[in-house]
């Protein structure tokens, strides 16, 4: 466990390295393409002239959108690049409130094939999600399609700093594809009623580094979709929120195992869960494995520890049938501070494919004055260390 916590961190001294290096290099102003800082005029021609001159640059550049409010129609940017190159985001930036012209599935500002990138800056990326969240569409009960802040996909070797996803209409990131990026110092802003907007959302990615993250939304503050591996998250801050979620997993077929994933010193404040694993009931055959939450604290936090794979949010599952995907080597180490639910630890396996070599140890968990519980189906934990409340009558 030591030798994988240690390449995530020399994978992030080593980006750092290459982001120094290129930060001296030539900029490229939007200003000098066209944009203008009125807030009105969409500056995605101008923002995609000065990235492909920097793209083409084979000593690397920094494309610079300064000071200053600008608007931004959806936008595509795209590698692969000849050297490395950063995009430095000063302003702040504002989507269409109206996306029906928008290309599905590409989100509001996607980056992609991309290597050896930066997005930094202190700037916003504001979705202007509020008047939308929650929207009636004619063919579904929600706006499932509306756009996604940020896309990053195929993104390799690449840090995102400094940088804050305000307001999205959707989930504020998703991560698919990605190998080797680093999310330090961000920030995702959105208040508890934002309907369906994860903060980070991670599928089919490895080593990939969240640190130093404070996020507020109102859906998981990071999710982990399948296929993920080897995924750090440090010192992050989660709330409001629905927790820090790997899953829900087994919905579809052919799902890729997730395998190696670190959650130590997350702070979690009123959110609606935890820490927790959820699966889908009746699902296909899957992998959950070397899953590891460490140093959390919990202020006033519903189920702050949770394995679900009874997982039906709309009460519309075969649950007599159980989930196919076979957790494994799970552990929760000192997990403390306060729970807004009395059940404070649920462990619910699957009867058909039961966890195992799930440990909890210095589990430490109060409930305003009164004695929290605790439930365990198809597991037995390994204990140790204080436990409080008794797991499963330890």
């Amino acid at each position: 466990m030591g030798t994988k916590w240690n390449i995530g961190m020399t994978s992030l001294l080593l980006l750092l390295a290459f982001v120094a290096q290129v930060s001296a290099d030539t900029y490229f102003d939007v200003t000098q393409y066209g944009a203008m800082a009125d807030g009105k005029t969409d500056i995605s021609k101008a923002l995609l002239a000065a990235w492909k001159e920097a793209c083409a640059d084979p000593a690397g550049g920094s494309v610079l959108i300064p000071a200053g409010t600008y608007a931004l129609g959806q936008t595509i940017i795209q590698g692969p690049c000849k050297a490395p190159i950063n995009l430095i985001v000063q302003g702040t930036l504002k989507a269409p409130i109206d996306t029906r012209s928008f290309k599905p599935d590409a989100g509001w500002v996607a980056f992609q094939y991309i290597d050896q990138f930066t997005l930094s800056g202190n700037g916003v990326f504001d979705g202007q999600g509020t008047t939308l969240w929650g929207k009636k569409c004619a063919q579904s009960s929600y706006c499932s399609d509306l756009p996604i802040n940020l896309r990053f996909s195929f993104v390799t070797n690449s840090m995102v700093r400094d940088v804050t996803t305000k307001d999205s209409k959707q989930f504020h990131v998703n991560v698919l594809g990605c190998k080797n990026l680093v999310f330090n110092h961000f920030t995702v802003s959105a208040p508890a009623e934002s309907l369906n907007t994860d903060g980070i959302h991670i599928g089919r990615s490895s080593s990939i580094n969240i640190t130093n993250t404070h996020i507020k939304t109102g859906d998981d503050c990071i999710s982990i979709g399948d296929g993920s591996e080897q995924i750090s998250i440090n010192d992050v801050t989660c709330g409001p929120g629905h927790g820090i979620s790997i899953g829900s997993l087994g919905k579809y077929p052919n799902e890729a195992p997730v395998v190696g994933i670190r959650v130590k010193g997350a702070t979690l404040t009123n959110t609606m869960n935890g820490i927790r694993v959820k699966t889908w009931p009746a699902s296909p055959q899957g992998v959950a494995s070397d899953l590891h939450f460490e140093d959390v604290i919990m202020n006033n936090v519903g189920n702050p520890i949770l394995i679900d794979q009874e997982y039906c949010p709309y009460n519309q599952c075969k649950l007599q049938i159980p989930s196919r995907v076979k957790i494994s080597d799970v552990s929760f180490k000192n997990i403390r501070g306060t729970s807004s639910s009395q059940l404070a630890v649920k462990l619910v396996c699957s009867n058909g494919v039961p966890c195992e070599n799930v440990q909890l140890t210095d589990i430490n968990l109060k409930f305003n004055g009164a004695t929290p519980t605790t439930l365990c189906k198809n597991v037995k934990p390994v204990l140790g260390g204080v436990q409080e409340p008794k797991t499963c009558a330890a």
